[in-house]
């Protein structure tokens, strides 16, 4: 029998998952309603699996996503989403969403204008890189970017330690280029570092990174159990998508929740400039000691950028990089621009079709 109890009970079984006041409260109108609180815990084919609260206890349940479809690919149901279940004879359904605190979106492709939530209602974006290769610099901007952009805390996790004979100096070359995120070295073999990481994640936590990161088996050894398949690396040095799906687990302990995301290729922008900001902070603060207000750092005298990279202070890839992702997300949001746009201007065409079918029906009685 599911709950009956006021789901703002402190003693909630979903509490576990995240459940608190704040969500109670958004829940309320959804409770007079007769549905149930829940939360997304994986979405495949329009389906999703559910936690909802069962008397004292907590059970996953299949179910539709009922068909107020969202015409937005951002307002689709998500892993880590809160939602409102009915659960009846006739069936299980999501009847709607909980507004989300935070939401980790990227672009589907540099080439299109469409977002995709990666996590829901996320405190914490872990970013797994790969001490077994040399670190893609860039790429650990990118997802620093869409961290920050979400609302969530942005962390670094240095995976694969064991494998590795320079992890502190690529340590210091990581922590230059993430200010306000803490950079961890760890290794799930040995073991080295997870307590350190685990302390970190309170809450909710999306893991996130590319290919042949580690993600697996560091989700393996955050959660306490084997819940993820595990696929070695294979010779040519690429990774393959182990996780094929986003799917919420729950920490050992009862600490926590981790959402882990299948290993990701491409990492565009969207919408980002906040992001951006966070992310190459000291950027942002020399640029405003430049002598011009609309300095673009390209040999502008009083140019403060300029002369923190000849003072060494600053590199010119990190300045390079910042141009490159400022450029990519402005062109996303004129794309996105455009869109929306076309989509108003197919949706008011489609009233006047409407309009002048009804207005020739009416001239015909």
């Amino acid at each position: 029998m599911f709950n009956a109890f006021p789901p703002s009970a402190a003693s909630h079984p979903l509490a576990g998952y995240g459940w608190d006041d704040s969500w109670a409260a958004e829940f309320a109108p959804h409770a007079d309603a007769a549905l149930l609180p829940g939360r997304i815990v994986r979405v495949d084919r329009g389906r999703c699996e559910v936690v909802v609260a069962e008397a004292d206890r907590t059970v996953s349940v299949r179910a539709d996503i009922a068909p107020v479809v969202a015409h937005d690919p951002l307002d689709w149901a998500c892993t880590g989403d809160w939602a409102a279940v009915s659960v009846s004879a006739a069936g299980t359904y999501v009847q709607a969403l909980l507004p989300r605190r935070t939401a980790m979106v990227r672009s589907t492709s540099s080439k299109r204008s469409d977002g995709q939530v990666l996590a829901a209602n996320v405190d914490t974006v872990v970013i797994a890189v790969s001490l077994a290769a040399a670190p893609d610099l860039g790429r650990v901007e990118r997802f620093m970017a869409l961290a920050w952009e979400s609302g969530a805390q942005p962390l670094v996790a240095l995976t694969k330690a064991d494998l590795a004979t320079d992890a502190v100096h690529v340590r210091e070359d990581v922590d230059a280029i993430t200010p306000g995120a803490d950079v961890i070295v760890v290794s799930a073999v040995t073991g080295r570092g997870i307590e350190v990481l685990a302390s970190c994640l309170p809450g909710t936590s999306a893991l996130v990174g590319q290919s042949g990161a580690g993600k697996s088996t560091l989700a393996n050894a955050l959660v306490g159990a084997d819940v993820m398949t595990v696929q070695s690396i294979a010779g040519d040095g690429k990774g393959r998508h182990t996780t094929t799906a986003r799917e919420l687990l729950p920490l050992s302990g009862g600490g926590g929740v981790l959402i882990d995301t299948p290993g990701l290729r491409g990492v565009g922008m969207f919408d980002s400039a906040d992001g951006l900001q966070q992310t190459f902070s000291e950027i942002e603060e020399l640029a405003a000691s430049c002598r011009f207000a609309d300095c673009a750092h390209l040999g502008e005298p009083g140019c403060a950028v300029q002369e923190a990279i000849e003072d060494g202070l600053l590199t010119q890839r990190r300045l390079d990089s910042y141009r490159k992702l400022l450029r990519e997300n402005a062109w996303i949001a004129s794309r996105t621009d455009q869109r929306l746009r076309a989509e108003r201007l197919k949706h008011w065409k489609a009233i006047g079709r409407e309009g002048a079918a009804a207005m020739r029906a009416k001239g015909r009685r």
